[in-house]
This record gives C-alpha cells, sequence and structure tokens, in this order.
C-alpha cells in the first residue's frame, strides 16, 4: 500500500518545539519532492515548506521562516519539519504531500518548489494529517 503517514503533532506551548516526522512507505522518496501543508480551523490549506528531491533545497513560507527547518533522510524514506519558537497561530492539521520529479535542470526543481508551496503543484500522495495545537 502506498501511502505516507506523518507523526509528531500534539499540544505545546508557545515558544516551544515539535518535531514532525512523515514517512512513507510502499514507494520510496528518493525521486519525490516533499511538501509540508497546514489547515487550520475556518482556514484554506497554505504550502509551510517543501524540499527538493535533487539536491535538498528548500523553500519556507515567510510565516515560518527561521522557525521551521525541513529536512529528509531518504536512508529512512522521511521527511521532517523541525518547528520551533510555536505561535498559537501555528495551530493546525499539519499534512505531508509527495510530487514526483523527473530529471531536469536546477530551474526546473527550483519551479517545482515553488509550484509546491504556492499550492500549485498536483502532488501524487497526502497523508491524512497530524494535529499540532500551540496553546497555554
Amino acid at each position: 500500500q502506498l501511502q505516507l503517514v506523518e507523526s509528531g503533532g500534539g499540544l505545546v506551548q508557545p515558544g516551544g518545539s515539535l518535531r514532525l516526522s512523515c514517512a512513507a512507505s510502499g514507494f520510496t522518496l528518493d525521486d519525490y519532492a516533499i511538501g509540508w501543508f497546514r489547515q487550520a480551523p475556518g482556514k484554506e490549506r497554505e504550502g509551510v515548506s517543501c524540499i527538493s528531491s535533487s539536491d535538498g533545497s528548500t523553500l519556507y513560507a515567510d510565516s515560518v521562516k527561521g522557525r521551521f527547518t525541513i529536512s529528509r533522510d531518504n536512508a529512512k524514506n522521511t521527511v521532517y519539519l523541525q518547528m520551533n519558537s510555536l505561535k498559537p497561530e501555528d495551530t493546525a492539521v499539519y499534512y505531508c504531500a509527495a510530487d514526483h520529479i523527473g530529471v531536469g535542470t536546477d530551474y526546473y526543481y527550483r519551479l517545482a518548489l515553488r509550484r509546491i508551496l504556492s499550492g500549485a503543484a498536483a502532488m501524487d500522495y497526502w497523508g491524512k494529517g497530524t494535529l499540532v495545537t500551540v496553546s497555554s
């Protein structure tokens, strides 16, 4: 069964940290760019961060830049999102998604990341999400 499974969500106080994991099963992530998205109650889903399949290039939404770090461990078939200095407005269900990226130029890879972060990319696989609640 081909799937992505998120884990690591929970309740944390403002200023705290969490690390989310996105594990793939049934396929390998090597050729996939991975995006993290979130959806807060009553709001549209938004791109948070993404990481390239090629050279590990990353992009972040302005709202999380400097606080969140995305990384990948292809040997473990897992992508992580380290979230520090969490704020109440970070409360949301967090999803990871995979976009199969073929061989291309650096420009192609960076364009793919921008499309993922903007929500324009048609992702191949989605996880079911993990809830992050930031509250005192």
